[in-house]
């Protein structure tokens, strides 16, 4: 049996964090979709095309990952997919809680997709997309945070305020 994972995640920006876990991950599954949501709870500061966009220009070193943009439920998306897992990331034991409710939620809606949780790196644990946009807003250096490409995007994004 081929077992498809699919990330999901709003990836604004996609960070080293999130590409630990893709390269780990590419090595445990047949094939890895990276699958960027539209996420209507939060404003983004990337498009969902712009976080699509960066999520492909920084993964094309595995073969195997795939990178979707998505517009509806999870599940739904999973299943369109082919996948039969559903990745997520901890990277602390605040993460817990709410992953641990997404996953028993998922787990109703659809019981053949299984959620399986890797841990970021140690020198990964502590970045989220949200600290990177406010340490990015405030010109300060993201480079060790994310991609050198993600690293300019967000330079311009932010010079155009």
């Amino acid at each position: 049996m081929q077992i498809i994972a699919i990330y999901p995640g709003t990836f604004d920006p996609i960070t080293n964090g999130h590409l630990d876990l893709i390269a780990r991950a590419s090595r445990l599954y047949h094939k890895v979709i990276v699958a960027v949501a539209v996420n209507r709870s939060k404003a983004p500061l990337f498009s969902l095309a712009e976080r699509v966009a960066l999520a492909k220009a920084v993964t094309p070193e595995f073969p195997n990952v795939e990178v979707i943009g998505f517009d509806n439920l999870l599940v739904d998306c999973a299943r369109e997919q082919g996948a039969n897992v559903i990745l997520r990331g901890l990277r602390a034991v605040s993460d817990f809680e709410y992953e641990f409710q997404l996953a028993g939620m998922n787990r109703r809606l659809a019981p053949q997709l299984e959620t399986m949780f890797l841990t970021p790196a140690e020198q990964y644990e502590f970045i989220s997309s949200s600290m990177i946009r406010e340490i990015a807003q405030l010109h300060g250096d993201v480079s060790s945070f994310v991609p050198e490409l993600v690293r300019q995007t967000l330079i311009e994004k932010f010079s155009q305020e």
